[in-house]
């Protein structure tokens, strides 16, 4: 039986097959549109899907004009998310990156985190804005509030040695927060610390997290903040934050590579 698939389909396949094999290697260009056109006799319009297909599964991107080259898609390492992560808003340890620092006088201009148990040589640094909004209904139903309730809204950017990691959003409503010294996450006698820091220190005890792990598509700014192309898979992971009484008191979305960042759990058993 002949192949059914579509001609740029298998164009895709073929090149994604000699890079998982080595015969295309990081960093190497990959046949150009008239060596494509020539090997499968396609046209212009299937060479470019295929190439589009390529760089969506994350095994390629362009460089304006020089071509298309191979990616490296090794994992750079894990983002351990345990109760013993440090006392941060990135409320995880990175483990298995070790690249080095920046050279003396490159440093990014931001303040480092305290250590969490990331690699020896690694520097987390972010940067924070903060917003008054309205609850939007998705984020309503995971805080358990009215639509439209006052929250105010954080987006991070979190850099490993000045590289993108990971991207959060943040949403507190207003009626707890409001009026203390923590409302503003990166300002105040308790910025930078994470949301059962800061949260303590208005009476408020932080008991348990839950956390729903999923993945789609990246969006356009999504990808140009984590250096990837815009459609690449993102791990997706919403988190909520409850007190003893079991109300929602934070709920973030939090973004990284899945193809650089592997999610690690480590997960204690009680007798």
């Amino acid at each position: 039986m002949g192949d059914s698939r579509p001609v740029y389909q298998r164009i895709a396949d073929d090149l994604r097959r000699r890079i998982d094999e080595g015969g295309l290697a990081v960093g190497e260009r990959i046949p150009s549109r008239s060596e494509l056109k020539r090997t499968y006799a396609a046209s212009d319009q299937t060479v470019d899907r295929a190439v589009r297909v390529l760089k969506a599964a994350g095994y390629a991107e362009g460089q304006f004009g020089r071509g298309v080259f191979v990616t490296d898609r090794a994992p750079l390492g894990s983002l351990l998310r345990s109760t013993g992560a440090v006392d941060t808003p990135f409320a995880a340890q990175i483990r298995g990156y070790d690249p080095p620092r920046p050279r003396q006088g490159e440093q990014s201009g931001r303040p480092p985190a305290p250590d969490g148990g990331t690699g020896r040589n690694t520097t987390l640094t972010w940067e924070a804005s903060s917003t008054e909004t309205a609850a939007p209904e998705r984020i309503a139903q995971r805080l358990h509030i009215g639509a439209g309730t006052r929250v105010l809204c954080t987006q991070y950017e979190y850099l490993a040695n000045r590289h993108p990691v990971q991207l959060a959003t943040s949403w507190e409503p207003l009626a707890i927060t409001e009026g203390t010294d923590v409302v503003l996450p990166e300002r105040g006698p308790y910025a930078r610390r994470g949301v059962r820091g800061r949260l303590a220190a208005i009476g408020i005890r932080v008991v348990r997290a839950r956390e729903l792990v999923g993945s789609r598509p990246a969006s356009t700014p999504e990808a140009e903040a984590l250096g990837c192309a815009a459609g690449s898979c993102v791990t997706v992971i919403e988190r909520t934050h409850f007190d003893g009484d079991g109300r929602a008191v934070e709920t973030s979305d939090i973004v990284v590579r899945a193809d650089r960042w592997r999610v690690e759990y480590d997960i204690a058993f009680t007798s």
